[in-house]
């Protein structure tokens, strides 16, 4: 699967079949499915079969936005703009920010996809003078940047998870009962100053954060 040998939307072989092409054991098949399941990477329904589920492999230590990222690994990304509008920036932020509160920051709200799938609700907040164009953003906010000689280097992150709340489900359809990945982080240019900060909540089921030094 991770090779990408086997594609999104592949329904798997039977239990048995698998056994016998791997020449292991139903039960271990069985415990092996199992544990994809729980993984979120695959989803098993009766009668249907055992279906690969589009997971998404997002780098925490790479200073590229999300669509980069979703590009280098083959697939396609997609934003669909909720919200682009200059507010004051709150305090919390500011702090992130390194501004003083109060400020004109814009704040971005987005949908990301990968491959046609909703995959994550992202907020973002960046000080007013770095951006001159918010039309002009596109689909990728560090593109934008890069344009304008700004190269972010680096991201400090923080995660959690949540149950999704009803603002979320009224844009991903998903299980209620599967949690929300909560992604926070401030990305920081070549002067290690900081240049955004967003908050993204993201699907549990097709995300895999990966840490690596």
């Amino acid at each position: 699967m991770r090779s990408g040998i086997l594609e999104h939307g592949n329904i798997l072989p039977g239990e048995r079949d698998l056994s016998q092409l791997t020449g292991v054991s139903r039960i271990t098949v069985r415990k092996a499915m199992q544990a994809l399941e729980e993984e979120g990477v695959v989803t098993r329904a009766r009668g249907y079969g055992t279906q690969i589920n589009n997971i998404f492999e997002y780098s925490l230590k790479e200073a590229r936005g999300f669509s980069q990222q979703v590009v280098l690994r083959g697939k396609k990304p997609d934003t669909l703009w909720v919200n682009k509008r200059v507010v004051s920036c709150p305090d919390e932020v500011a702090q992130h920010l390194a501004i003083p509160a109060g400020s004109d920051v814009f704040l971005l709200k987005r949908i990301r996809y990968v491959d046609e799938d909703a995959v994550s609700i992202e907020e973002s907040w960046v000080p007013a003078h770095l951006i001159h164009d918010v039309d002009a953003i596109g689909i990728s906010l560090y593109d934008y940047f890069r344009r304008q000689h700004i190269y972010p280097q680096r991201t400090r992150s923080r995660v959690s998870a949540r149950m999704p709340d009803d603002e979320f489900q009224s844009h991903i359809q998903m299980d209620g009962k599967v949690p929300v990945l909560v992604i926070k982080q401030v990305a920081l240019d070549q002067q290690q100053r900081p240049i955004e900060y967003s908050i993204s909540y993201c699907r549990s089921d097709l995300y895999v954060f990966v840490c690596e030094e």
